[in-house]
């Protein structure tokens, strides 16, 4: 049985989302106290689409940056799942208008070639790896202003919204993830830069971080599955009617439209 106050903190969520409207922190709202209600929270929406036909995609990985970590008095990671309608790829139209309040980042994408069930190593763990891409992550977040706290955005799915693949696939011998530079234009002008280091040091590491995490919680990678590994910058607004043009140092370019 799911206790009142994470069904309730759920429902909130949920129906924000529904009317494009933000609420005010669950965490305080609804006494939602810890990661483990945290997640608790957001498995109660996440099972809810489900049961409305929505198709799992992956992974995404939050909090990379260590900055962030420590001002929000953390020392790891958080993540939340993707669905395959948040999916879109280079140059296709994006509904960011179907958002509450959204925000755009440069980031690394895996897709998995093999499962990570059973024992897992780090050779296993890279092994599985088909290919990386660029990524564009468009999070939203439900919570008013975008007063997050930690367990506020583990509980809204961590922030997931919408996210854009690049076409152009490359294996990890192809590509020096740690030291790739990015810069992120928007309408023709740069509004974040950064690189590969600024995810945990090296985005594999966050990879590696989320492959063990969903081991542990008995639900591990498996093949066909995506992973956004994390922002490579600081993340902008956006708003319908933009020009988004990512470059990712040895993964390439990604363009869309916001609509």
């Amino acid at each position: 049985m799911t206790a009142p106050h994470i069904q309730q903190a759920a429902d909130a969520l949920h129906q924000a989302r529904q009317d494009r409207v933000p609420i005010p922190r669950i965490s305080e709202s609804y006494g939602i106290k810890g990661l483990d209600d945290a997640y608790a929270v957001a498995n109660v929406n996440t099972q809810r689409d489900l049961g409305t036909g929505r198709v799992l995609s992956g992974k995404k990985i939050g909090l990379t940056s260590v900055a962030v970590q420590k001002q929000l008095g953390v020392d790891q990671p958080d993540f939340g799942v993707l669905f395959a309608d948040m999916e879109y790829v280079c140059g296709m139209a994006v509904p960011v208008s179907t958002l509450i309040q959204p925000k755009a980042e440069g980031e690394v994408a895996f897709v998995m070639g093999k499962d990570l069930d059973g024992d897992l190593t780090w050779g296993r763990f890279l092994s599985a790896i088909e290919y990386a891409l660029p990524a564009i992550e468009i999070v939203d977040s439900a919570i008013q202003d975008w007063r997050i706290t930690l367990v506020d955005t583990v509980a809204d799915n961590a922030s997931c919204g919408l996210y854009v693949l690049g076409a152009d696939p490359k294996r990890l011998s192809d590509v020096t993830l740690p030291d790739c530079g990015m810069r992120f234009l928007r309408n023709g002008e740069v509004s974040s830069e950064g690189s590969g280091a600024a995810c945990l040091g090296h985005p594999l590491n966050a990879a590696w971080w989320l492959a063990q995490t969903m081991q542990k919680v008995g639900a591990p990678l498996r093949a066909g599955d995506l992973v956004l590994s994390g922002a490579l910058g600081p993340m902008f607004p956006i708003r319908a009617g933009e020009n988004l043009q990512l470059e990712v140092e040895g993964l390439g370019r990604l363009t869309c439209q916001t609509e």
